[in-house]
């Protein structure tokens, strides 16, 4: 029997600075029906899904800030989203600023199996942006000021059918995020992202360049590591700062199967067939035959690009 999972994937509208947990989770609640309409088995949210994307507000002090994140997930304004999915048998994907007790903080991801239980839990590696106030940018990037890097990896887990993985927004420029979990053997990356539809520093850079970059990562993601890849932003005009759409569910060979037409509160869906991964996986990208880890030192003992000697 083939391994089908229907997946949702809820791109959001913007969401004001002033605009209430309440009544944010009203939306990602009305898109958890339709998708259960639909017969879906899972539902991929965006990046920050609750809150508006705060990292482009400055504060002097940090703990300021406290007010965008969650202490407990789930909490008063979101359990009854793990409720409804629970009644509805049907999983979710959704990310979160995240508090811990130990008052660290983080810029995370959650897994929640159709029993709505937390199943697997991410937190944001590759941080973009800056931690100190730059008054020559339009608009602030802090998230290195609000957030720490992730300490969990790229982990994966097998669950509701298949092996699944996550990550968030800028992971996705980088090759490792998706290798790391390939060799996990990986069948379906959920991400959630909010991006700029332009680069404050860079304006010269199109918007259609911009949305070229956001497609090509996670397509190259998806046929290098010969998996399903699904990208879920939160868009439109928060604030006065615009954000991209084009979320998207991709299959094994990189390409787009579903994509969002909107910048508002809109659903797309898929039937992912999982077993469609081993063709790929066992040819092209059967790791075992083809990779030279011998020669790939350099990815894991530096950071920066060091130039041979003039």
């Amino acid at each position: 029997m083939p391994r089908v999972v229907r997946l949702a994937v809820a791109q959001s509208g913007p969401i004001q600075k002033d605009e209430r947990r309440e009544r944010v989770v009203a939306r990602l609640l009305a898109m958890l029906k339709q998708a259960a309409a639909r017969r879906c088995h899972l539902v991929l949210f965006p990046e920050l899904a609750l809150t508006t994307f705060f990292p482009r507000y400055y504060e002097a002090e940090r703990a300021d800030m406290d007010r965008w994140f969650e202490a407990e997930m789930p909490g008063a304004a979101t359990r009854v989203l793990f409720d409804t999915a629970r009644e509805l048998g049907i999983g979710f994907s959704l990310g979160f600023a995240e508090l811990t007790p130990e008052r660290r903080h983080f810029n995370t991801q959650i897994l929640v199996d159709a029993e709505a239980r937390i199943v697997g839990r991410y937190r944001k590696v590759h941080l973009p942006g800056h931690a100190e106030f730059e008054p020559q940018r339009a608009w602030q990037h802090l998230e290195k000021r609000y957030f720490e890097p992730g300490d969990l990896g790229f982990p994966v887990w097998r669950t509701m059918g298949g092996v699944m993985g996550m990550c968030i927004c800028n992971d996705r420029r980088w090759p490792e995020t998706f290798r790391v979990m390939g060799l996990q053997g990986v069948e379906l990356v959920m991400l959630g992202y909010n991006t700029p539809t332009l680069n404050s520093m860079k304006p010269e850079e199109t918007a259609a360049t911009r949305m070229h970059h956001n497609h090509l990562c996670m397509q190259a993601g998806a046929y290098q590591n010969a998996c399903w890849v699904a990208g879920c932003a939160k868009a439109g005009d928060e604030d006065g700062y615009d954000l991209m759409a084009g979320s998207c569910i991709i299959n094994p060979d990189g390409e787009i199967v579903a994509l969002a037409q909107t910048s508002d509160d809109e659903v797309i869906f898929h039937d992912c067939d999982l077993d469609a991964c081993a063709f790929l996986k066992q040819t092209t990208f059967d790791f075992a035959a083809h990779r030279r880890i011998e020669h790939y030192g350099l990815i894991s003992s530096q950071t920066g690009a060091v130039p041979p000697p003039e």
